[in-house]
């Protein structure tokens, strides 16, 4: 019975195995811009998880790696554990960023955001398969390819799988100390594009309409949007405009990052973005883009998953926080749905995206012990 073995100590014994394959995984690079560099991961993830008896479906991508949605046991309810193995480095990365464990962490690009979590998923379908344990629901693991750039080409097939899932499984990174994160803020950008007119700044200049100008106005309407009670912040993050400084500028583009804690406030900012009206009334304003994921809010019917999985960690013998974060991960595009999420059951470390990423070694055993028990006692 799988509550009464104690399984950190289980994977305690496996610890190098799990190094090994971490390893493997960190030193096949996979930016996912990169459609060959992702797919030779793909395939090893694929042939690993095929090899514990789980039917492979590949849903073929033209430029992005091939997304990998892999099967486990029968039955009408399905549990969705959710991931992916494209990351933010380049390929050349491990020249300055090699594979290395140190003062008990273990380094590399992706390990942490979210390699690790993979790892630790074919680990804990490797116990329950070897050690015959019996799971409620079949395991469907999708294991994206272009999450790091706003899931465009995957997210509408991962809520066709969550549609019919029961709950999603998040293995992306915990937060700070080993939190699971139970919501995110939903997201996106939008590009205000400015349209002025073009003149002589010395001859001209008062026929001409300056597009920086009309930009800074806006910039600072947008960022007065914020409101940090409601968890609302717009940030506009990068500028460019005009030509020569003896021209008045005709064009300027701004981008704004926007992150939202509610759907009513990705619905208010949406509404205000798109009713921005020139202060010039000579200029034209272009708004383009939005929030791209919605919202992972914390529904209601994830209150008792949230219980059961601190039960399950008490009986592994840690303790199991909770936190709302503010970036997205493809966990976002479930709860929209109603499916209740757990987020963050992926390894504990720091340093995503940074030279310094990591795991920490010593804190492995323990979350692949609690993906064992949480996908045969679900």
């Amino acid at each position: 019975m799988t509550a009464d073995r104690q399984w950190t100590s289980y994977f305690q014994e496996r610890l190098d195995s799990v190094l090994e394959e971490l390893k493997t995984y960190v030193e096949i690079e996979t930016p996912t811009h990169d459609k060959s560099a992702v797919d030779r991961l793909g395939a090893w993830i694929a042939a690993r998880f095929q090899a514990l008896g789980c039917t492979l479906e590949t849903i073929k991508q033209p430029v992005t790696g091939d997304q990998l949605v892999l099967t486990y046991g029968e039955g009408d309810e399905q549990i969705l554990v959710l991931g992916h193995f494209d990351t933010v480095k380049n390929v050349g990365t491990l020249a300055t960023e090699p594979w290395r464990i140190e003062d008990g962490k273990a380094y590399g690009p992706g390990i942490y955001d979210m390699k690790a979590g993979i790892v630790f998923s074919y680990f804990a379908l490797k116990a329950i398969v070897e050690e015959g344990l019996a799971t409620n629901k079949k395991l469907v693991f999708y294991w994206n390819t272009d999450e790091e750039t706003g899931s465009a080409s995957s997210w509408k097939s991962i809520q066709e799988h969550a549609k019919r899932s029961a709950l999603a499984l998040v293995i992306e990174p915990a937060y700070g100390d080993g939190e699971l994160k139970t919501s995110r803020k939903g997201g996106g950008e939008f590009t205000l594009q400015v349209e002025g007119r073009a003149a002589h700044a010395g001859n001209e200049h008062q026929i001409g309409v300056n597009a920086i100008i009309e930009l800074a106005q806006q910039a600072v309407k947008i960022q007065s949007w914020t409101d940090y009670d409601l968890g609302t912040t717009l940030s506009v993050g990068t500028i460019k405009g005009g030509t020569t400084s003896n021209v008045v500028p005709a064009h300027a583009k701004a981008v704004i990052d926007v992150r939202v804690a509610s759907v009513p406030e990705a619905e208010r900012i949406t509404r205000l973005m798109q009713e921005l009206q020139p202060v010039d009334p000579r200029a034209r304003l272009t708004v383009t883009g939005g929030i791209e994921k919605m919202p992972m809010e914390k529904l209601p019917a994830a209150e008792p998953l949230l219980r059961h999985a601190q039960e399950q960690a008490r009986l592994e013998g840690f303790a199991l926080g909770e936190k709302g974060v503010g970036g997205t991960s493809d966990g976002n595009f479930i709860t929209v749905l109603g499916v209740p999420v757990l987020d963050g059951v992926g390894p504990v470390g720091d340093g995503a995206h940074a030279s310094h990423e990591h795991v920490v070694v010593d804190r492995i055993p323990e979350r692949i012990a609690l993906l064992v028990r949480m996908l045969t006692t679900m």
